[in-house]
């Protein structure tokens, strides 16, 4: 396969060994699934079905953030246990992610699960003298490493702005520079606290998929994905402090998949313009939503639109009529598609025409997570 690495700003072969580390940054499970969240998970489903179908064993670990600031914000606006909301919209996540058949990865953990893991992360950090104390909390000293920026390649005052819209608090008087980032923070009176060295409180956002990293796939993964919206501040500031910790190379291959758009804006559950997927499932067959979102390469922006659900209803249909039909030479052609930085259009294209000369396209489908077998409707 060859994909595109953000860090390195082309597509270059990826050549993992026999067993594959995986780490996709998975939900704050304060909401429903959106069509956005689907299109991430979709994507990385589809890496994992093409590595297995070239004889790897994957272990793709997807995080549960249930420690966090929009989690509590919810919470406290529903008037119910942080837990019990994170529970509830967990198992949500799960039914769409089955409905969609996505495969099953090696594991989900909370970060919750992992506050004795993140405390001793911390305190490899402070204790390799990357880090500080201040006013309560631990902050990560950007100046300590100078690499900081290579994931991303944003300019210092891109940084800063992106960290400014994303939760950074880069006017912190605490702080030393505006990008220095936290660790460990007190908590608010209605927030869980756990107590440390250097005061109670409670983990910041990018030590979570650190730790929980760490502990589920050791020091160095082949691969970590999540939304180019991830890139800035988390991913960045998530390789700063594991390389800080380790002292080794924290991730070989970073793979970011872009925002899906309505209304002229991302979708955002702060902006409202949502399409959910549990919605779309009462209307549509999973396989015809699978279809739409993977029409477009996981590099390229894309708008939702009215057409979308229609004519990849009527490409399911097509594809559907297709079983028992003359043998097919298209899973070929859909493997050098996929190995062309995941292609998925591409693939599309040539499944279509497959389709359409009578030929039965299952095999192909199926390597794309569409299943032929079964009756169309919703599910």
């Amino acid at each position: 396969m060859r994909l595109y690495d953000t860090a390195r700003q082309e597509v270059v072969p990826f050549t993992p060994g026999e067993t594959v580390l995986m780490y996709t940054c998975g939900i704050t499970p304060y909401d429903a699934t959106h069509l956005g969240h689907a299109a991430t998970f979709l994507v990385y489903d589809i890496v994992q079905r093409r590595l297995i179908d070239l004889g790897h064993t994957v272990k793709c670990v997807r995080n549960v953030t249930d420690v966090d600031d929009p989690l509590f914000a919810k919470a406290r606006e529903l008037g119910v246990h942080y837990l019990d909301l994170a529970a509830g919209e967990e198992a949500r996540f799960n039914r769409d992610m089955v409905a969609l058949n996505t495969l099953p990865v090696y594991s989900t953990p909370r970060a919750s699960s992992a506050i004795s893991d993140i405390r001793g992360f911390i305190g490899m950090v402070i204790d390799r003298g990357f880090a500080y104390v201040a006013g309560g909390s631990v902050y990560f000293d950007v100046s300590k490493s100078p690499t900081f920026g290579e994931v991303s390649h944003y300019s210092q005052e891109q940084m800063i702005e992106f960290a400014r819209q994303r939760g950074g608090k880069v006017d912190d008087p605490n702080k030393r520079h505006p990008l220095d980032f936290v660790l460990w923070h007190p908590s608010a009176d209605d927030e869980p606290s756990w107590e440390t060295t250097w005061g109670p409180g409670r983990p910041g956002w990018h030590i979570e998929c650190s730790a929980l990293a760490l502990r589920e796939l050791g020091t160095t993964i082949d691969l970590h994905g999540g939304g180019s919206d991830l890139i800035f501040p988390h991913h960045e500031c998530e390789r700063a402090q594991s390389e800080a910790a380790t002292g080794e190379q924290f991730v070989k291959h970073w793979m970011h998949v872009a925002m899906v758009f309505k209304d002229g804006e991302k979708m955002s559950k702060s902006l409202g313009n949502l399409v959910f997927v549990d919605k779309l499932r009462t209307e549509w067959d999973p396989r015809s939503i699978r279809l739409a979102v993977i029409e477009h390469h996981y590099r390229n922006e894309w708008e939702w639109d009215d057409e979308l659900m229609p004519r990849n209803h009527a490409r399911l249909l097509a594809w559907t009529g297709s079983v028992g039909g003359a043998e097919s030479q298209v899973l070929d052609a859909v493997r050098e598609r996929l190995d062309d930085d995941l292609d998925t259009p591409g693939a599309l294209r040539a499944i279509d025409a497959a389709a359409a000369a009578g030929e039965d396209v299952s095999a192909a489908a199926s390597l794309l997570g569409v299943e032929l077998g079964d009756p169309v409707g919703p599910r």
